[in-house]
């Protein structure tokens, strides 16, 4: 195998780690902001009206997103594994 193969494996890899993630991190960013303006306004400082919120945002998004993340990590995966003779030379 060369470098330039190893390469692109390795960013094909990072490509469908980043769009696999990037969801969940923009909800978890929105909330983050969403609730941090809330503290603001209210002057609320508690540890746990912060973090509550976005784990409930997280969790929340991973229930909905669980299928589409399934389906692009099983491309990915059949992808890989289809050209896996390519790859062999």
């Amino acid at each position: 195998m060369t470098p330039d193969a190893v390469s692109h494996i390795v960013g094909q890899m990072f490509l469908a780690a980043f769009w696999v993630c990037a969801p969940l991190l923009g909800i978890g960013l929105a909330t983050g902001i969403v609730v941090s303006l809330i503290q603001i306004v209210t002057s609320i400082q508690d540890a746990g009206f912060s973090a509550i919120p976005r784990l409930i945002a997280f969790l929340g998004g991973a229930l909905l997103l669980m299928p589409w993340m399934i389906h692009k990590t099983m491309a990915y995966t059949t992808d890989i594994l289809g050209n896996l003779g390519h790859y062999a030379h």
